[in-house]
């Protein structure tokens, strides 16, 4: 059974750091594409970024360029994504997914027939 779980989600201020994960089970994740997308309140579904099993090749939105990193350990079967210099529009509830397809083609938009984690709130506030 594919199954995602996020975490280390949290409260933070402005200008902060926060790493989240993405632990998977029931495949073995550096085989396939992993993508983070967050949702604020009022807002659509976005793709954050993405991280192909292809070369390790990965994608940023413009938005969190330069501030957010995606990276796998493969031992540990979990997807990171180290987000500094948090800004305030950056609250959301984060969402990892896969398709279980190995490129990242489908990133920015939502893959298709994709698992998805339940997400972890992240809130950048003084």
């Amino acid at each position: 059974q594919v199954q995602l779980v996020e975490s280390g989600g949290g409260l933070v201020q402005p200008g902060g750091s926060l790493r989240l994960s993405c632990a998977a089970s029931g495949f073995t994740l550096d085989y396939y594409a992993i993508g983070w997308f967050r949702q604020a309140p009022g807002k659509e579904r976005e793709g954050v970024s993405c991280i192909s099993s292809i070369n390790g090749n990965t994608y940023y939105a413009d938005s969190v360029k330069g501030r957010f990193t995606i990276s796998r350990d493969n031992a540990k079967n979990t997807v990171y994504l180290q987000m500094n210099s948090l800004k305030p529009e950056d609250t959301a509830v984060y969402y990892c997914a896969t398709d279980l397809s190995v490129s990242c083609s489908w990133y920015p938009l939502d893959p298709l027939e994709g698992y998805w984690g339940q997400g972890t709130q992240v809130t950048v506030s003084s």
